[in-house]
Order: structure tokens, then sequence, then C-alpha cells
């Protein structure tokens, strides 16, 4: 792959758009100051594209999602950017604030004592070729705060990263989480290759022939007689959780709800067959003929990402689906002719970000060898994986009780140090306080709900817990703060090794097509493939280094080279 391209580390040029095109650039020294007087510009993108060409600056905007797409309509594609948003977001988390209204204007309000607007409510999910009438996304009713409120309050957003605990560490997340912005922008401009033909052909052999009058396809429908007849009725919704149970009531099976699991435990002749209806229900209403009309077109699925849309640091979707396509319609994702995907999977992600941040020596060896797992069963389990991955994953998880009750003995005995570190998250979380991923990242507190509701109502022992709700909370939440640590740290993992490898392939032919949590795609000329291979490979080195230094743990990738993403070891 190319060398990066050279770079001014100490250029900066804050940014602010208008509705019609135009807006306004301010060059800033490191400190955010400015160094010369604002530019008010009439054709923004061919302004910046002239800048990023002379000098491949750090941008800093109020927010990447309501620029960048644009600019990269207009043609023009970005090295680097602050996000002010993002970061903002960041920054309360871990002053403990949050939740708060993260834009421009309300980090602004905050800095000069105004009160505190709220942020703008989200646009609705627009499929391709819609929405893009307007060269820059601009909100409705006055015009936001101006380039001055922008860069002080990027200059304020500099001096409180410079007060968090591990300053490095957390300007590697804001870089990262940054960077996230313009890959999701690009990546949803190029699309993941998608044929629409072998789509309907899948559609066609899993669900048949499309209904005329718009109800379910012919399989669903012949499925749902079935489950009726099974239960003695003429008719019934089978995708009617309510109208199921009363089914299963009558013929003497009480159940909690209708999930996959639950039902799997049931003895009943209908069970085979909702559960095969569920499967397929779900295939026709989250990827069927309706979703590839609104979301793929010219040949490329174009969902919109979202950077750090899950508390955790995780991407989401707005609309698409992307990150929930089904193993069986990925037969559909086929690279153009003369080029081959690229697919790198991390295996054993999160018990190997354990090892590396416990700094728990023996797990941390064992985190060296290609299976995690193997290497703890050798070690600890008397050869056992199965037991150690149970152990593994309970210690991470907070699974406390049935099987994993001998296995995590022998791992609290083995790997004290590991043991520890999730157990002090989980006492932390519990008591109400921060807790935090190696980056910085902050847990929300149990206010934001997400310790309350499903999660203690299926754990047994939260429920018998004799101390009422206010216990089953703490304990909910301490199972979440024991995971996020290890969870939130594995996501800035993945997106430090999606940022590096941005800049691996700049400059070439391959494209970043699709990221899922611990998989990346890359779309490349077939004759570009091992160099692919090998740039994802080293983005992945570069990776742990950045985040952990000299450690003994290695991540490796699993990589293949294929033509269709269904055939991804």
């Amino acid at each position: 792959m190319s060398e990066a391209r050279g770079r001014i580390a100490f250029v900066l040029v804050a940014v602010v758009s208008d509705e019609r095109g135009g807006g306004v650039l301010q060059p800033l020294d490191p400190a955010g100051r400015p160094t010369a007087p604002a530019e008010p510009v009439a054709d923004l993108a061919t302004a910046v594209a002239a800048r990023e060409a002379a000098e491949h600056p750090r941008w800093v905007w109020a927010s990447g999602a309501a620029v960048y797409p644009a600019l990269l309509r207009a043609g023009v594609r970005l090295e680097r950017c602050h996000d002010v948003e993002l970061t903002e977001a960041l920054l309360l988390g871990y002053a403990g604030r949050w939740g708060e209204p993260r834009s421009l204007a309300a980090a602004w309000a905050r800095l000069t004592g105004a009160p505190v607007p709220p942020d703008p409510a989200p646009r609705p999910p627009e499929p391709p070729g819609h929405g893009q009438g307007a060269l820059f996304d601009a909100p409705s009713g006055p015009p936001g705060p101006g380039v001055e409120a922008l860069t002080r309050v990027y200059a304020d957003q500099l001096a409180r990263i410079a007060a968090t605990e591990h300053p490095g560490r957390f300007r590697l997340l804001v870089a990262a989480e940054s960077a996230g912005a313009l890959i999701s922008a690009e990546m949803g401009a190029a699309g993941l290759p998608w044929r629409a033909e072998v789509h309907d052909a899948i559609l066609a052999e899993l669900l048949g022939e499309a209904s005329p009058v718009g109800g379910p396809p012919r399989r669903l429908a012949e499925l749902a007689a079935r489950i009726a007849g099974a239960f003695g009725v003429r008719q019934l919704h089978a995708d009617s959780p309510a109208e199921l149970l009363k089914a299963f009531a009558r013929a003497g099976v009480e159940l909690p709800n209708t999930r996959a699991w639950v039902l799997r435990g049931v003895e009943h002749p209908a069970v085979p067959l909702v559960l095969e209806y569920k499967e397929l229900y779900r295939i026709w209403t989250a990827h069927g003929w309706t979703w590839r009309d609104a979301w793929v077109s010219g040949g490329r699925f174009h969902p919109e990402y979202v950077p750090g849309g899950v508390v955790s640091g995780r991407w989401a979707t707005r609309g698409g689906g992307a990150l929930q396509i089904p193993k069986v319609i990925r037969r559909a994702v086929v690279a153009d002719p003369g080029w081959r995907f690229v697919v790198a999977d991390a295996g054993q992600l999160e018990p190997r970000v354990l090892a590396a941040v416990s700094g728990d020596a023996r797990l941390a060896a064992a985190g060296g060898a290609g299976d995690l797992y193997a290497a703890l069963a050798r070690d600890a389990f008397g050869g056992d994986r199965a037991r150690a991955k149970v152990a593994l994953l309970g210690a991470m998880y907070g699974q406390t009780g049935g099987a994993a009750v001998p296995a995590l003995a022998v791992l609290r005995h083995s790997y004290p140090t590991a043991f520890g570190y999730v157990e002090a998250a989980a006492r932390t979380g519990e008591a109400g306080g921060l807790v935090r991923s190696w980056l910085g990242r902050t847990c929300p507190p149990g206010s934001a709900g997400f310790s309350d509701g499903e999660e203690a109502a299926v754990d047994p022992e939260a429920v018998a817990d004799p101390h009422g709700p206010s216990a089953r909370a703490a304990r909910s939440r301490g199972r979440f703060t024991r995971n996020f640590v290890i969870q939130a740290t594995a996501a800035e993992w993945a997106s430090t090794l999606l940022a590096t490898l941005r800049t691996a392939l700049a400059g070439t032919d391959a494209e970043l097509v699709f990221f899922q949590h611990d998989e990346v795609i890359v779309h490349c000329p077939v004759d570009q493939a091992d160099a692919v291979a090998e740039a994802v490979a080293a983005a992945g080195r570069r990776a742990t280094a950045l985040l952990f230094g000299d450690t003994p743990v290695r991540f490796p990738l699993d990589l293949s080279i294929v033509d269709c993403y269904a055939d991804a070891a």
C-alpha cells in the first residue's frame, strides 16, 4: 500500500457552512487560537478542496455528519478532522454528565453561561436518492453559532482533554471517533456492492412469490396456515406474539414470551413451524423486496452509519439494517468483476482486550497464542477449552450461577489480576461510580436506564434479591459496567484499526465498504488483494501498539479474500 502522505501536523482550519454552499474558513494554531482573520467563501467545497490539497490540515467542524457527506458529493475527500459534537459527547460523559446536549450551540451556551438549547431531533432515515436537495444540511430556524464560537469551543475542548486522567489516551479516542465520522460518510457514499438479481433469487428461494396484493409472500402464508392447523384453529396471525401466547395457553402451555430460546424448550407440533416463520418473517420485513427497493441503488447498498451510536462506542445505523445482514442474504454481496473482498474479523477480541488492559501477566501470556481459549484450557483448565471459555465469558458478562461457578473459581485463582479488573468495574458500577474504558469513554450512569429492565428481570439472583428494586438495579448496573470496560475498549481498538487502515489505503483504488464491531470489508481490484490483506493485518498491529504499547497480547485477524461476502471464513 502507498505511504502516508506528507502532513503538517500543526495546521488546523475551522470550517462552518451554510445552506447555500458557502461558509467560513479560519486557520488555527495548535491551541485552537485563530492565526489569521476568518475567510468567507462563496463555494465551500472548492475552497476546502484547495486547502486540503495544499496543506492536509486537520479540519475542525461542528458535525461531520452535517458537512462531510455534501463535500463527498462534490468530490472532496479529507484526511483528518476534529468533530466538535462527537468530542463534546465524550467529554460530557467523562465529567459524569452523560446525555446532556452535545451540539456546538449547546457547548457554546455552556461556555458563555447562556441557556443550553436541546439538541435538534435526528433526521429520519433517508434511503439513497432522498434528502439531497441542499448542498449542506442546515437545521431550520435561526442560524447557529459562527466560526468564533466554533474556535472557542474547540480551544475549550482541548483544555478539557488535557485535564483528563490520561490525556494521551483520550486524544486517541477523540481522533478515532472523529475519523469514524469521515469513514462512515465515505462508506455510505461508496456503498456495499449488492447484486439485486441474486437477492431476488434468494428471496424467491426462501419466501416464494411475493403477494400481488402486498401481504405476506407465499411461503409465509403457507406456514401461517400450518401453524393455525397445529393449534386446531382456522386462522392465526403468526407474527402476533399475543395471539401465539393465547394459542399456546389454550394448548396447556404457558409461556412468558415467544422468543426463540423459550420456544425451543417446548414440545408442541407448532414450535418448529413458528421458529421457521419467525426467521423468514424477519428476512421479509428487514431485507425483503421493499427494503431492496429503498436501500439498494446502482448496484450498491448505501446505509447511513452512526459512529459511536451505542453507549459502548460501537457503531449503529440509521435505517437499512447494515449491522444485521443475515448470513443467507450475504450471498447477494458480490464483488464487482475483476475485484475482490478482503474480509477481516478479529477473533476472540474482548477476551484479548481483558488480557491487555488488566495487566495480568499469566493471561497476557495466554493471549499471545492463536486460540486464547485453548491456551487458557492448557494453562488452568486441564485442557477443557469449553470450560475455559465459560469461565472467561462468565467473568466478563457477570454469569455467576450454574455451570459458570466452578469455572469462575479456577479463573479467580489462576488469573486474579484479570478477574479483579472486571470485579472492580462491577463494584464501582453497583455503587454508582464512573467506569471508563481504556481510552476514557465513560459508562452512562444508572439513572440513564441502562441498568434496569429486561436484564434484571431474567436474572434469578436479581429477581430473588431481598433488598428490592434498588438493589436489583445496582446489581444490573454492575453487570453492565463489568462488561462495559471490555466492550468499549474493544470498540476503541476496532475504531483505531479502521482509522489506521483508512490512512494506509489512501491513494489506492481499494475502498472501505463495510464495518461491523470487529469485522471490516475492503473492496479492491483483484491484483491488489494480497497487499490489502497485509495492510489490514498491519493496521491491526498498529492499533494494538497505539492502545496498549508493548503488550505480549496478540490480536490476530481472520483474513479472507473472496468474491462473495457469504464465502468469508
